[in-house]
């Protein structure tokens, strides 16, 4: 039997991304297509590395061959990826900056933002992470960095920041350039200029996705970080306490404005439930239930995920390894691994949006 490219592209434009909700084909996400005979070998370009749909495309590919073509033919499916972008970030060589902000402290925001770095860079991609929180850095004592200083280099006839890697990830935090045993009493133009700094003056290089660790509140680091670099999208985190909730609402409502203007890529509940060590299956909801889920579909934006109130997570982050690495505790690295891939998982959705009403416009 005689297999054509056109019969294969045929079969897999009956393949739709379930995402994006349109065939690979057409998303030109088919790429590589070799026929020996009764052999055949593609690739299947994902739009993030993290895909959590990886496996079910994989295996429609080869059921729509299979049915549309014949079954006697041998199919060797590669899934790689290449994470999508919709604007220029304003920062060169990355291409999705994600805010993560909460509406007020002590809802465990940089946790979430320090693991969903870590997530991200775990499923393969090229992953940065800045601490924006001025007043309160903790990136340094996460990763077991107090002290450390980022050295300059050279690039392209301009002093450029060395980020610092650890676990796979660049990182920058203002804790790199300040005593930790001083305050930082900053008034907002001197906040402001520092924030972009840690965006334009550093070397970040090819980053896939750029975390940024946002204050809590909605204030002047927020209005700088969202005007100054075409944000991607913002992961709001919470508690499921009324008074966290309530703050969360507020939040939401700055990136909402009009004047800013940030997609929500969806809402993260941390500390929904205790559960003991003893007790793997109870869960025990010490601050109330669902709060930060009944928000997500009160505003009609996805819900990333309940995340667990576990001692390991402080103490894992105050050993600098924080816990999606530390594979100690597989309840804590599957909640967070999986809230990582549901954000790379709405990033590509938004993209894929913006990128279609672009194409609609022109």
């Amino acid at each position: 039997m005689t297999i054509t490219k056109e019969q294969v592209l045929q079969a897999l434009s009956n393949v739709e991304e379930p995402d994006l909700k349109k065939d690979l084909v057409t998303l030109n996400m088919i790429q590589d297509i070799v026929i020996d005979g009764n052999r055949l070998s593609f690739s299947v370009i994902l739009t993030t590395p993290a895909c959590p749909l990886k496996a079910l495309i994989e295996n429609a590919c080869r059921n729509a061959i299979g049915h549309f073509i014949s079954k006697e033919i041998e199919v060797t499916v590669h899934m790689t990826s290449r994470v999508t972008t919709q604007k220029n970030t304003g920062v060169p060589g990355v291409k999705n900056i994600i805010a993560v902000a909460s509406g007020k402290g002590g809802v465990g925001k940089s946790t979430v933002a320090v693991n969903l770095a870590l997530g991200l860079a775990k499923s393969g991609a090229k992953v940065g992470l800045i601490d924006a929180d001025i007043y309160g850095p903790s990136i340094p004592i996460m990763f077991g960095l107090e002290g450390a200083r980022p050295k300059a280099s050279q690039v392209d006839g301009k002093t450029r920041i060395e980020p610092i890697e650890k676990f796979g990830i660049k990182l920058l935090s203002i804790g790199f350039f300040t005593d930790p045993n001083q305050p930082v009493p900053w008034r907002g133009p001197m906040v402001s200029t520092a924030v972009k700094q840690l965006f334009n003056d550093a070397d970040w290089g090819e980053l896939d996705y750029l975390v940024v660790d946002l204050p809590p509140g909605t204030g002047d680091i927020h209005i700088t970080v969202t005007q100054s670099f075409p944000v991607t999208g913002a992961v709001i985190v919470t508690t499921p306490q009324a008074v966290a909730l309530a703050d969360a609402k507020k939040g939401i409502g700055m990136f909402l404005m009009e004047s800013i203007n940030v997609p929500l890529l969806g809402i993260v509940e941390n500390m929904a439930y205790f559960t003991p060590a003893e007790l793997p299956h109870n869960k025990y909801y010490i601050f109330g239930q669902g709060g930060g889920k009944k928000l997500a579909e009160q505003l009609e934006v996805p819900f990333l995920g309940e995340i667990p109130l576990i001692k390991g997570i402080s103490d894992s982050g105050d050993a600098g390894r924080p816990i999606i690495i530390s594979e100690e505790n597989e309840l804590m690295v599957n909640a967070f691994t999986e809230m990582a891939n549901r954000v790379a998982q709405q990033v590509s959705i938004n993209n894929a949006m913006v990128l279609s009403k672009n194409i609609i416009n022109n």
